[in-house]
C-alpha cells in the first residue's frame, strides 16, 4: 500500500485517495478536429520511470494535487499543488 503525503493532510493511506490520471494534460480548444479530440480523450503516456499524475484526496479535504510517482516501483517521488508546474526533468 502506499502511504500519500496529502500537501494539505498530511501522510495518509493510498486507500483516502484516488487517481485521476496523468497530470498536465491541456485540453483542446473548441474547433479542433476529431483526431485533436481522440488524442486528448483516450492517448495517454504510459511510461517506464517518472509519471505525472493528478489525486484526490477523496476521503479526506476533498482537494486535488499532483504527484510523480514511479511506475515500477511505486515510490512517490514528489508531491505539489495543482496549478504548479512540473518539477524539471520530469516528462508528462
Amino acid at each position: 500500500m502506499l502511504l500519500i503525503d496529502c500537501p494539505h493532510c498530511g501522510p495518509r493511506a493510498e486507500i483516502e485517495f484516488h487517481c485521476g490520471g496523468q497530470a498536465h494534460v491541456v485540453r483542446p480548444g473548441v474547433e479542433v478536429e476529431d483526431a485533436d479530440w481522440e488524442r486528448y480523450l483516450f492517448v495517454r503516456a504510459n511510461p517506464k520511470g517518472a509519471h505525472l499524475e493528478r489525486w484526490v484526496h477523496l476521503h479526506g479535504c476533498g482537494r486535488w494535487f499532483n504527484v510523480v510517482r514511479h511506475t515500477v516501483s511505486d515510490e512517490i517521488e514528489r508531491v505539489y499543488p495543482m496549478g504548479e508546474a512540473p518539477p524539471g526533468g520530469t516528462a508528462a
